[in-house]
Order: structure tokens, then sequence, then C-alpha cells
């Protein structure tokens, strides 16, 4: 893939509403360039195929995931608070783009095959989260785990599934509630503080 100019990626947006809507099977790569503005001898100067326009936006929402992530990770405080910003930075970036995320949950199975995603995927969240929980485990904030990568994995794909829940429904709730809601499942679990005392 060649690389694209910023003026035509925007565009490309305008054509994840269609992919959500119908999913890539029934997208066909005139209704991208009707959708997008972009021509479509353009989009195949671009882009192979309808698989690597939908690949392209996937993987600039990781880029945009993994920009706000990193400013989190960076942040001042242990790293239980910055785990906190962590899980707001990626439910905001969702929240902006609730049709790419819509795209994501019609095509996961195929998203999911495409292993320049995963690359930016590890490179956008699980390393910088994995680097986290270590810290956190040396600050006191964060308990010691055997497995930090596999943590992260799942810290991601719970953020992630609340993150299309509103992608498909709408909001539902302010997200700085949200990320809050989720942060709280994260550090204090489900387990009762007081386990002689639960009912």
């Amino acid at each position: 893939m060649r690389a694209l100019p910023v003026q035509l990626a925007t565009k490309l947006y305008g054509a994840a509403e269609l992919m959500a809507d119908q999913g890539l099977d029934n997208t066909k790569i005139d209704d991208i360039a009707e959708a997008s503005g972009v021509p479509k001898a353009t989009l195949y100067y671009y882009f192979a195929g309808k698989e690597e326009i939908l690949a392209f936006l996937l993987k600039d929402l990781l880029t945009a995931i993994a920009g706000d992530v990193a400013v989190a990770v960076a942040a001042d405080g242990q790293a239980s608070e910055r785990l906190v910003g962590v899980v707001r930075a990626q439910l905001d970036v969702m929240v902006r783009h609730p049709a790419l995320c819509r795209a994501l949950v019609g095509d996961l199975g195929r998203a999911t095959r495409l292993p320049e995603l995963a690359a930016a995927l590890s490179a956008a969240f699980y390393e910088p989260v994995e680097e986290l929980l270590r810290e956190g485990a040396k600050d006191g904030s964060l308990r010691a785990t055997e497995d930090p990568m596999s943590e992260a994995v799942m810290i991601f794909g719970t953020v992630t599934v609340v993150g299309l829940m509103e992608a498909i429904f709408g909001p539902q709730n302010d997200p700085e509630n949200i990320a809050r809601g989720v942060s709280r499942l994260l550090l204090d679990g489900l387990a009762p503080r007081n386990p002689g005392n639960a009912s």
C-alpha cells in the first residue's frame, strides 16, 4: 500500500459509516468512492481493494489510541492512576469514531487476521500497558502478576467491548463515568472487600 496523503485519509472516514452499516462484504469500491468523495481510480492507486481500505482505517484508529495511551502512560503519578488515564484515553478515541468502531465489529474476524493490525495493536496498547503493570508492581499501586502481557490483553479487551457497545448503541452514559466504572472494575475486581461480611 502506498503512503496516503492526509487529505485523502480524512476523506476515507466518510466511508466508515457505510462499511459499518453494510459490512465490508456488501460494500463495493464504487460505494466507498461515492461515500468518501475519492475517485475509484484513486482508491485503486493507493489500495489493492476494500480490505486494505478497512485495514488502513482501523490502523489509523489504533494510531490515535496509541498517541493518547502514550500520553496517559507518560503522565505523572502512580501506575494505578496512569492506568485509569489509559482506560479513559482508549474510550475517548473510540467514542470519537463510532462508525469505525461499528465497522470493526462487523468485520472483526477479518480484522484480526491482518498481521499489520496485530503489530499496530501490540505497539499501541499491549506493550505500554504491560510496562505500566510492571511499574505498578514496583511502586506498590498494582499487584504483581506473573503474566503482565496477558493482563494487558485482557484490559484492552474489556475497554474495547465497552467502547464498542457505546459505538453500536450510542452513548448510554457520560464517557467520564464509563471510564471510571471500567477502571473501578479493573482495579477493585468483583470480590467483596470483606468476604467475611458478604451475604
